[in-house]
């Protein structure tokens, strides 16, 4: 009877010591899984890159011709302009031009960033100093006839001897600072045209302006005039600017990890 008595103890014994280990056992892995499922908290410069990675999605500027790249940049300076209260803070417009790009393509867009919307895609001319179809020279100096990089800021509008023009301000010292002096404006161009790509291979260039096709340089005009960004970009190792800070945009952008916009 003691003999039944003690297997009996035993038995229970083990039964109870498996029971807490399996026990322990889970407790262990499931704090594991808690641990492992925790949100981790992105930085500012995370959340901007998915940002801007939404709005070119969805405004669908890869189908449209717009490198990844160039459009970074160009929203990374339009933020650090927000940032430096150059430009108004209602302002959702950005219009970036691609010189690296063939005058034969429609080189220049105008984006809605906050609507994520792109309102135009067009042709646009570089000046005769940077060469035929494609820029490969850029100046700032007067009378160089060629198209200057960088970023600017629309101004006012006036009729001058290209009809109704827009001024542009230049925001990058020794790039693009001197358009004013040189009267680089956005203006309509016959020369902007199918028919010239047809006729020439290419289409006819400026003395420096990125001229449009008067089919759609009021439409543009209107959209752009009055303080919003352009961004002119092309191939020249040489071009720096102060406003292609990421960390000062992610941190407009999204101050403490929290979107400001």
């Amino acid at each position: 009877m003691k003999k039944h008595f003690w297997w009996i103890t035993c038995a229970l014994l083990t039964f109870s010591v498996t029971i807490i280990s399996w026990r322990a056992e889970n407790i262990t892995e499931s704090n594991r899984i808690v641990v492992a499922n925790k949100p981790v908290k992105s930085s500012a410069k995370e959340l901007f890159t998915q940002y801007l990675d939404q709005i070119y999605n969805t405004a669908q500027l890869s189908e449209a011709g717009l490198d990844l790249a160039v459009f970074q940049r160009a929203a990374i300076g339009y933020f650090n302009l927000k940032a430096s209260n150059k430009v108004p803070q209602y302002s959702s417009i950005i219009t970036i031009v691609d010189l690296a790009k063939s005058s034969c393509a429609k080189r220049m867009w105008v984006i809605d960033l906050i609507n994520k919307e792109l309102i135009l895609n067009t042709w646009v001319a570089h000046g005769n100093g940077s060469g035929n179809d494609m820029a490969d020279r850029f100046s700032n100096e007067n009378d160089s006839h060629a198209s200057s990089l960088g970023f600017y800021i629309t101004d006012n509008i006036y009729n001058g001897k290209h009809g109704r023009s827009l001024r542009l301000d230049g925001l990058d010292s020794g790039f693009n600072d001197n358009a004013r002096a040189r009267s680089i404006v956005m203006h309509a161009a016959p020369y902007v045209s199918k028919a010239t790509i047809n006729a020439k291979g290419r289409l006819g260039r400026s003395e420096g302006c990125p001229a449009l096709s008067p089919k759609v340089a009021g439409k543009v005009i209107n959209t752009i005039k009055g303080k919003t960004v352009l961004f002119i970009s092309g191939n020249d190792s040489n071009y720096t600017s102060r406003y292609l800070d990421e960390e000062t945009a992610a941190n407009y952008v999204y101050p403490d990890g929290t979107a400001n916009l």
